[in-house]
């Protein structure tokens, strides 16, 4: 079985602009552009970042029709199809092929906490269905359950399962999914301060929060460890770890919006249950900002 990854390098997991009656089509249509002409090669729509969890099925489907529209074709665009209810996971992955999109991304089903054949049932159930790669999204900090290796090495079988999304942290879980499953699984880091280390090893890029505010720095460390200039990318990398590290001060994507809004790139409030980040936090990450480098508009 020959697989051929989504992408390579860069994949912004991009926040969803709000306006007052919904989302706001001429600012990610600018947020779009802002990617393409910084580097990026591939973007999430609807995932976590993009707070699908508070978007209507319209609304939904509108944006991944947008986005692919809008794209056209200039970087690779995954929809998040995560849910917790494996039938509208398949109804949003049929939505992102009928609108040509590149892949889907669907995370580990959140709050039922299904066994391990529960997992690869819902993931091989939506593969079943519809003809696009799929990436396994494994964050089990945010869903209360972990993929494990061996469930991983019987969802590499699935040719219409591309890779994973490995947001676990667990160094251990990865290299063992690399050594057993090889290019039939391929592995993205989930989390920015990550990437290196897990390129080292054979990842192939980093599906990133910190892209959506300096997408050129993030394509050129992706860029410097597929080409194998771990020195470099490793100074690149001290550079930013910082930023990496406070876009998760509080929960995400609480950090990244207000990061844009501070650097002049408002892209609307939080929907709650998401809130205003906290002042002490506030000052710490108008500081992470100005020391790498960015001009904070306040």
């Amino acid at each position: 079985m020959f697989k051929t990854p989504i992408f390579k390098g860069s994949c912004t997991a991009i926040v969803t602009p709000f306006g007052e009656y919904g989302i706001d089509y001429d600012k990610m249509a600018e947020l779009i552009d802002f990617q393409y002409d910084n580097g990026t090669s591939a973007l999430v729509v609807c995932g976590t970042t993009g707070e699908n969890a508070t978007m209507s099925a319209y609304e939904h489907e509108e944006l991944i029709e947008f986005a692919c529209r809008y794209n056209d074709n200039r970087m690779k665009i995954i929809a998040g199809v995560g849910s917790n209810d494996t039938q509208k996971a398949l109804k949003f992955a049929k939505c992102a092929l009928r609108c040509d999109a590149d892949g889907i991304l669907m995370v580990t089903p959140y709050y039922n906490k299904t066994t391990q054949k529960g997992l690869v049932e819902h993931f091989t159930y939506v593969a079943d269905r519809v003809d696009l790669p799929m990436i396994v999204y494994n964050v089990p900090s945010r869903t209360s359950i972990g993929v494990k290796l061996g469930t991983y090495i019987e969802l590499a079988e699935h040719p219409n399962i591309n890779g994973v999304k490995e947001a676990s942290g667990d160094f251990s879980l990865f290299a063992m999914t690399r050594a057993a499953c090889g290019d039939n699984l391929f592995i993205w880091s989930g989390n920015d301060d990550n990437t290196v280390p897990m390129m080292a090893l054979g990842a192939l890029g980093v599906i990133s929060v910190a892209s959506n505010i300096v997408p050129g720095a993030v394509a050129k460390l992706c860029a410097l460890c597929l080409e194998g200039d771990f020195a470099q990318a490793q100074q690149l990398y001290f550079k930013y770890a910082k930023l990496f590290s406070d876009l998760f001060i509080e929960t995400n994507p609480i950090p990244v919006k207000t990061a844009l809004k501070l650097i002049g790139n408002d892209c609307g409030k939080l929907r709650l249950p998401l809130t205003d980040m906290s002042e002490a936090h506030l000052q710490t990450l108008i500081e992470t900002l100005q020391d790498s480098g960015l001009n904070v508009k306040i």
